[in-house]
C-alpha cells in the first residue's frame, strides 16, 4: 500500500469527516489518496489561516479533532496563528504539513524551514514522519494528544518523498476510548463544607464546562441548590441565560458592573474557567473570598488566581457528585443581595439599547441581532470592541450559540469559525458578525463559502478604524493616532463573490434588511455603520463610577 493511502486509512480510522487547507506540490500525493478516499471531504481555502480556523471550530463544536493541511514553508507558517488559536482555547485541531523530501535533496534549501520546531511551543505534539511504517501509531498518537484533557493542537509534518512508499503489511490501531476519573469524596465533602459555611456563594462557570454532560450537570446542580451564577465569554450559553438565577457574564476583569457580585461573594465555585481564557475577576492575597477550581485539571497557580481547593476530574461526575452532598442540607444564603445587584446591571444594560441613532450603537445591534434570530440561531463573533457589547448585552439560551475567543482572542477567525458553524449545522441560522479591520483579514474565504453552497448572513459593523485599540488609547489619555483607515466598497465587494450586499442609512432599515437576508438562501452581506462614541463614557467613566459608588 502507498504510504499516503496508509495515512489516509488512519484518519479514516479516526473517523475524520473533513480536512480543511491549501495543499502545494509536496502534498499531491497525499491529496490524490483523499481523493479516492471516499469518506473524507477535502475543503479548499483561500489561504492557510482560513483552513485552520475552520477546522479548530469543528473542533470546538464536536469535541473531535479538526484537521487542517498546507504544504511547507510559508503554508506551514500560515498556519501558526490557527495552532495556537486552539491550543491557547483547548480546541482538538491536528495540523498536517508537507515537507521536500527528506532522503535526498531535491532543490536545497529552498522554502524550507524546521516546521517540527517551530510547532513545539504551540503544540501538545510535533512529530516529522520519517518511515512509512509509522504512520498508523504517529496518527493515532496525535488523535489521543489532542482530545486529551485539556485539548488542543497536534502537528504532523509528512514529507513528501515518505507519502510515495509502499508499506508491506500495514496495520491500524484500535481507537481506545477512556474514562476520566473523579474526585474522591473526601475531596467533595471539603468542597461541602465550605458551602455550609458561606453565605453567599457564587458559580462561574467557564469554557472548559462546554460539554453536553457539564451543562446538564450544571443546570441541575444550579436548580438543586439554588445557587447563582455568572460566566465567562467563553462560557456563555452553557446554561440557558434567561435562568432566573443568572446574574450576566463577566466582560471585563475588574471594575465591570458584575463585579460588585463577585466582590460581594464569599465563596466562587469556578467550574471550567482556567487563566488561559481571560480572568474575570482577581483574586486579591488579603480577600477572605474563598474559590474552589473544579476542572478537569489542577489550577495552575498564577498571581491573579490561586484557589484554596481542587476538586479534578470529569466535571459532570464531580457535579452530580457535589450537588448529591449538598442537595439534604438546608441553605440560608443570602440570594436577595445577588438578586438586587441583577436588577442594577440589567438596568444599566438596557440604557442604549431601544436608541435610534444612526451610525448605530452597538447596543442596539446587540438588541435587534437577539430579537430577529431564532432561540437557537448561533452567532459567531469576531476580535474587536463589539465582543464586550456582545458577550455582556447578548442572552444566549442555547449552548454553543455564542461562538468567541477569549483565550488568543485573535482577528481574522471569525468568517473562518461561522463557515464551519454553518456546515455542521444546516438546519440553523447563523450570522457572522465582524469589526471591518477583522473581516479584512480573511474576507477571501466568502469564496470558499459560496463553493460550499451555504446559507450565511455575514455583519460587518464598519468605524474605518481598529476601535478597541482606540478605546484603550483613549483610556490611557493618548491622541488617537496610527488606527483609522479606509475601507473597500463592501457592498460591491459582496457582489464580486456573486453575493448579496446591503448598506443601510438607518436602524428600521438594518433591521428590514436583517430579517430579508434570514429569511434568504444564499450568502447576505450587511455594511452596517456603527459608532463606538460611548465606549469611553460607558466603559470607563460609568462603570468605575458605579464600581466606587457601590464598595462605598
Amino acid at each position: 500500500m502507498k504510504a499516503s493511502d496508509l495515512f489516509v486509512k488512519a484518519l479514516e480510522n479516526e473517523a475524520v469527516e473533513y480536512i480543511f487547507g491549501l495543499p502545494g506540490e509536496e502534498n499531491i500525493d497525499f491529496l490524490e489518496s483523499i481523493r479516492k478516499s471516499g469518506k473524507i471531504k477535502f475543503v479548499l481555502t483561500r489561504h492557510e489561516q482560513g483552513a485552520g480556523f475552520m477546522a479548530a471550530t469543528y473542533g470546538r463544536l464536536t469535541g473531535k479533532p479538526g484537521v487542517c493541511l498546507s504544504t511547507l514553508g510559508p503554508g506551514a507558517t500560515n498556519l501558526v496563528t490557527p495552532t495556537a488559536y486552539a491550543q491557547l482555547g483547548a480546541m482538538p485541531l491536528v495540523v498536517i504539513t508537507g515537507q521536500k523530501p527528506i532522503k535526498t535533496s531535491k532543490q536545497g534549501k529552498f522554502q524550507i524551514l524546521d516546521v517540527v520546531e517551530m510547532m513545539q511551543p504551540l503544540t501538545k505534539y510535533t512529530k516529522q514522519i520519517t518511515h512509512s511504517a509509522n504512520i498508523p501509531a504517529v496518527i493515532r498518537e496525535a488523535f489521543r494528544l489532542s482530545q486529551q484533557e485539556r485539548p488542543g493542537a497536534v502537528h504532523i509534518e509528512f514529507p513528501e518523498d515518505i507519502a510515495k512508499e509502499q508499506v508491506e503489511q500495514p496495520r491500524l490501531f484500535d481507537v481506545v476510548d477512556y474514562k476520566i476519573p473523579f474526585a474522591g469524596v473526601g475531596t467533595i465533602n471539603q468542597a461541602a463544607e465550605l458551602f455550609k459555611n458561606a453565605q453567599r456563594p457564587l458559580l462561574l462557570i467557564g469554557a472548559g464546562a462546554n460539554r453536553k454532560r457539564a451543562s446538564d450537570a450544571l443546570t441541575t446542580f444550579v436548580d438543586t441548590i439554588g445557587i447563582p451564577f455568572f460566566n465567562t465569554q467563553m462560557g456563555k450559553g452553557i446554561i440557558d441565560e434567561r435562568h432566573p438565577l443568572y446574574l450576566g457574564t463577566a466582560a471585563l476583569s475588574d471594575d465591570d458592573f458584575l463585579h460588585e457580585a463577585i466582590d460581594g461573594a464569599d465563596l466562587i465555585l469556578n467550574v471550567g474557567h482556567d487563566t488561559i481564557e481571560k480572568p474575570p475577576f482577581f483574586m486579591q492575597p488579603e480577600q477572605r473570598r474563598k474559590v474552589i477550581h473544579l476542572n478537569f485539571f489542577p489550577a495552575e497557580v498564577d498571581a491573579v488566581y490561586f484557589p484554596q481547593l481542587n476538586v479534578i476530574g470529569d466535571i459532570a461526575s464531580n457535579l452530580t457528585q457535589l450537588t448529591i452532598a449538598l442537595k439534604p442540607i438546608a441553605m440560608s444564603w443570602d440570594t436577595e443581595f445577588f438578586q438586587r445587584i441583577k436588577e442594577n446591571v440589567a438596568s444599566h444594560l438596557s440604557k442604549y439599547e431601544h436608541d435610534d441613532r444612526f451610525p448605530v450603537l452597538p447596543q442596539r445591534v446587540v438588541k435587534i441581532v437577539r430579537e430577529t434570530l431564532p432561540q437557537d440561531g448561533i452567532i459567531t463573533l469576531d476580535n474587536g470592541m463589539y465582543k464586550i457589547w456582545f458577550s455582556r448585552n447578548y442572552p444566549a439560551y442555547v449552548q454553543n450559540s455564542l461562538i468567541l475567543d477569549n483565550a488568543l482572542a485573535t482577528m481574522g477567525a471569525g468568517l473562518p469559525s461561522a463557515i464551519m458553524v454553518k456546515e455542521l449545522n444546516q438546519d440553523k441560522k447563523v450570522i457572522s458578525i465582524n469589526g471591518d479591520g477583522g473581516f479584512m483579514m480573511n474576507s477571501q474565504e466568502l469564496e470558499t463559502a459560496k463553493r460550499l453552497n451555504l446559507d450565511l448572513v455575514v455583519i460587518i459593523l464598519n468605524d474605518n478604524a481598529y476601535g478597541m485599540i482606540q478605546w484603550k488609547q483613549k483610556d490611557e489619555g493618548f491622541a488617537k493616532y496610527g488606527l483609522s483607515y479606509t475601507n473597500p466598497d463592501f457592498v460591491k465587494y459582496a457582489e464580486s463573490f456573486g453575493l448579496t450586499g446591503y448598506r443601510p442609512t438607518s436602524v428600521e432599515e438594518f433591521k428590514e434588511n436583517l430579517e430579508v437576508a434570514l429569511a434568504s438562501k444564499g450568502i447576505h452581506l450587511i455594511d452596517l455603520a456603527v459608532d463606538y462614541s460611548l465606549n469611553h463614557e460607558i466603559l470607563n467613566v460609568l462603570i468605575k463610577e458605579y464600581s466606587k459608588n457601590i464598595k462605598k
